[in-house]
C-alpha cells in the first residue's frame, strides 16, 4: 500500500513506513518503481516453490554442501568442501583466546563496531600485502564468513531484475543469494583457462550488469585458475564499461602448481573496481565465520548499512583472537602446514582418478585447491550416480546443483577437503565401478532398442 495509507492505518508516522519498507528492500523481498509505489518480489514465490521441487536425495546435498547436516561416519564424504577438523589450529587459537580474555576480560564480550574490531583490520592491511594488495582500514569490512560477505553485496548494490554476470558453473551460495534480490542471473561458460572473454564481452553490452561475480584461483566447483593474461583482460573489459567485479578469493592459499594465483584485487591498483571477499573458513576453521571484505570507497556506507542490518558485528571475542593470531605471524605457518598436508591427498587424488576412473569420465585437472570436476558421457546422469553412491556410503556432489537453472546432468563435483588417504581409494574405486555400471547400463539399452527402417 502507498506510504501516507499505510502510515494511516497503523497510526504511524509516514517516515516509520518509510524505513520499513527500506529494510524489506534490503532484504530482497520487496523493489521500488520510481514514480509508482513499492511491489512485493514476485520471484521469491516462485524460488521457494522451486527450491521445494528439488528432490530429497538433492535437497539434502545442498544442506551438505553448506554443512547443515550430519553425514554417517562411515561415509566417504567428498561432496562437502570443509576441511578436516584435525587440520585446525586449536592449540594455538586457544592461547590466543585465553591471552585475550586474560588482557581484556569483560570488554572481549562487547559489541563491536559494524565495521569490525580496528585493530584487526589494521592487522589484515599487513596480511593481504603478502598477496601484493594494498589497502586501508576504512576500506576493510569484517564479516562472518564469505557467504555473509556476498549476502551484504547482494543487498547493499542490487535492487530488483539487476543483471549479475557469474561463471558457469558457479558457487550455490552466491547464486541463492542474487536470486533472493530478485536479480536477472546471467551465466558465461568457463575455458580451461577461465571465462570466455568474447561471450563476456558481449554479455556486459547486452545486460548492462551492476557486477560481475568471479573465483579466478582455484574456482568452485570446477578448480578452474584463469590466466594472468585472462585476468588482465577482464580488469581492462570492466575499466572500460565501468563494470564492477566481485571477487571470491575461495582457496587462493592453496597453490600446488599454478603459475599464477593473482588475485583481481592486487590489479585493482587504485581500488576503485574490484570487492574483494576472503574468508577464514576453508584455511583455519569453519565455526569460526570470520571473513574481511576490501571495497572502492564508494561503496563503504552501503555495505556498512548492510551489515549492520544484517548481524549488526562479528564476534568481538572472535576478532581480538584473530588479531593476536594475524599479529604473531602464526597463519603462515599454519597455511604452509595446511598446503603441505592437502598436497599429499591432492596427489594420491589424482594417481586413483588417473588409476581407476573409466576414460569415457573427462576431467578438468586443477593446479591447486581442494575441488575436482568430472563430465560424465552422453546418456548417464550424475543424479544416478549421486543415488548409487551413497547406497554404497560414498557422498559426491551432482553438477546441476552449480547452475541457474540446474538442469546440467552430467557434471558432478569431489572434494578432498573431507576426506583421509584410505577413504580416497576405496571411494574412488567405488565411484569409478558404478560409473562402469551405468555404462553398461546404457550400453545394453541401446543394443535392445527396436530399430524401424523404411522398407525401400
Amino acid at each position: 500500500p502507498p506510504i501516507r495509507k499505510l502510515a494511516k492505518d497503523l497510526n504511524v508516522n509516514n517516515v516509520t513506513v518509510v524505513n520499513a519498507y527500506h529494510v524489506l528492500e534490503q532484504e530482497g523481498l520487496v523493489y521500488k518503481k520510481m514514480g509508482s509505489g513499492t511491489y512485493v518480489s514476485p520471484d521469491l514465490l516462485a524460488y521457494a516453490y522451486e527450491e521445494q521441487g528439488i528432490s530429497d536425495n538433492l535437497g539434502s546435498l545442498s544442506f551438505i554442501e553448506q554443512g547443515q547436516i550430519q553425514i554417517q561416519k562411515n561415509t566417504i564424504n567428498f561432496a562437502s568442501a570443509t576441511p578436516m577438523s584435525e587440520l585446525f589450529p586449536v592449540d594455538d587459537f586457544k592461547q590466543a583466546l585465553n591471552e585475550v580474555l586474560d588482557r581484556d576480560r569483560g570488554h572481549a564480550f562487547d559489541y563491536q563496531e559494524s565495521q569490525g574490531y580496528f585493530p584487526l583490520r589494521e592487522a589484515l592491511i599487513k596480511y593481504v600485502q603478502e598477496y601484493n594488495i594494498f589497502a586501508n582500514v576504512e576500506s576493510i569490512q569484517i564479516i562472518s564468513g564469505a557467504q555473509q560477505g556476498i549476502d551484504i553485496i547482494a543487498k547493499a548494490l542490487l535492487n530488483y531484475d539487476d543483471a549479475v554476470i557469474i561463471e558457469s558453473p558457479s558457487y550455490t551460495g552466491a547464486i541463492a543469494s542474487f536470486k533472493s534480490r530478485g536479480a536477472q542471473i546471467v551465466d558465461v561458460k568457463l575455458l580451461d583457462d577461465g571465462i570466455d572473454i568474447e561471450d563476456l564481452d558481449r554479455k556486459i553490452r547486452i545486460f548492462k550488469p551492476k557486477f560481475l561475480y568471479l573465483m579466478p584461483n582455484f574456482q568452485n566447483p570446477t578448480g578452474i585458475s584463469y590466466s594472468r593474461d585472462k585476468k588482465d583482460k577482464i580488469i581492462d573489459l570492466c575499466k572500460q564499461h565501468g563494470i564492477y567485479i566481485v571477487e571470491d578469493d575461495y582457496l587462493s592459499d592453496l597453490n600446488f602448481y599454478s603459475r599464477d594465483n593473482t588475485t583481481l584485487k592486487s590489479l585493482d591498483i587504485n581500488n576503485e573496481l574490484v570487492i574483494y571477499v576472503k574468508s577464514f573458513s576453508k584455511i583455519f576453521m569453519p565455526g569460526l565465520r570470520l571473513g574481511f571484505l576490501i571495497a572502492p570507497s564508494v561503496f563503504y556506507e552501503h555495505l556498512l548499512f548492510a551489515k549492520h542490518s544484517s548481524d549488526i558485528s562479528t564476534s568481538g571475542l572472535l576478532q581480538r583472537a584473530l588479531e593476536i593470531y594475524f599479529t604473531r605471524g602464526t597463519w603462515k605457518e599454519h597455511i604452509e602446514y595446511m598446503g603441505e598436508k592437502y598436497r599429499d591427498v591432492f596427489n594420491l587424488m589424482l594417481k586413483n582418478i588417473e588409476k581407476h576412473m573409466p576414460p569415457e569420465v573427462d576431467f578438468i585437472y586443477p593446479q591447486g585447491g581442494v575441488n575436482f570436476w568430472f563430465k560424465l558421457p552422453e546418456g548417464i546422469s550424475s543424479r544416478n550416480l549421486y543415488e548409487e553412491a551413497i547406497k554404497e556410503n560414498v557422498a559426491i556432489a551432482p553438477g546441476n546443483l552449480f547452475f541457474v537453472h540446474q538442469n546440467d546432468d552430467r557434471h558432478f563435483r569431489l572434494s578432498i577437503a573431507s576426506v583421509n588417504d584410505d577413504e580416497i581409494e576405496r571411494g574412488i574405486i567405488i565411484i569409478s565401478n558404478i560409473v562402469k555400471d551405468l555404462i553398461r547400463g546404457k550400453n545394453d539399452k541401446e543394443v535392445g532398442k527396436e530399430v524401424y527402417r523404411p522398407i525401400l
